[in-house]
């Protein structure tokens, strides 16, 4: 009896880990599986995966256009007001950088105050140049930068679940959101 015993402890010693690593292990369509590193706004270093744990709407940006992505802010912000208080602390909203040459933190940190963003909930990323094309394909934004400094690129907010897993894609931009895509995003913020 008690050799069996010191069995069951010796099997479920060894297959404690197998169990905690299998809770932590990443989804294989997870976003966070890219082993990107990033600079925040505050200069703060962060892996793409520490957004891992809250439902996230991300987008790809720079801080230089006049265009298109400060129509991206103003989606994310029009989602925001779309959302009820306890919805919106649940929600996470993340901009990528397609131009990390000159989106330094300076750069995103004045974009992040001039549109007053809680950076609570909001965080503007700055990837290293090597990961760029790397995050545009899994998030299935496409880009080319122009001889000006400019880019094209696709427009689009990406929800992603709490693991990384895109659940839906809107590219309907500015004050009015997209009712289906402000639907997708409160049905993934009930799931949590």
């Amino acid at each position: 009896m008690k050799r069996f015993l010191a069995s069951i402890a010796l099997l479920s010693a060894m297959l404690l880990p197998i169990a905690v690593f299998a809770q932590h292990a990443l989804p294989r369509d997870s976003v966070y599986q890219l082993d990107a590193s990033m600079t925040d706004q505050s200069a703060r270093s962060t892996p793409l995966a520490s957004r891992r744990g809250r439902v996230q709407l991300v987008s790809m940006f720079y801080t230089s256009c006049r265009y298109i992505c400060p129509l991206i802010i103003d989606s994310g912000l029009a989602i925001e007001k779309k959302l009820t208080p306890a919805e919106k602390q649940r929600l996470g909203i993340t901009l990528i950088s397609m131009d990390p040459k000159r989106d330094n933190p300076a750069a995103l940190s004045r974009v992040a105050t001039r549109r007053k963003l809680d950076l609570k909930r909001w965080a503007l990323l700055r990837p290293q140049s090597a990961d760029v094309r790397s995050i545009a394909g899994v998030l299935g934004i496409r880009y080319r930068e122009l001889a000006d400094g400019e880019f094209n690129h696709t427009s689009a907010l990406v929800l992603l679940d709490a693991e990384g897993r895109i659940l839906a894609r809107t590219e309907q931009l500015g004050s009015v959101p997209d009712p289906q895509f402000v639907a997708a995003v409160r049905k993934a913020l009930a799931a949590r």
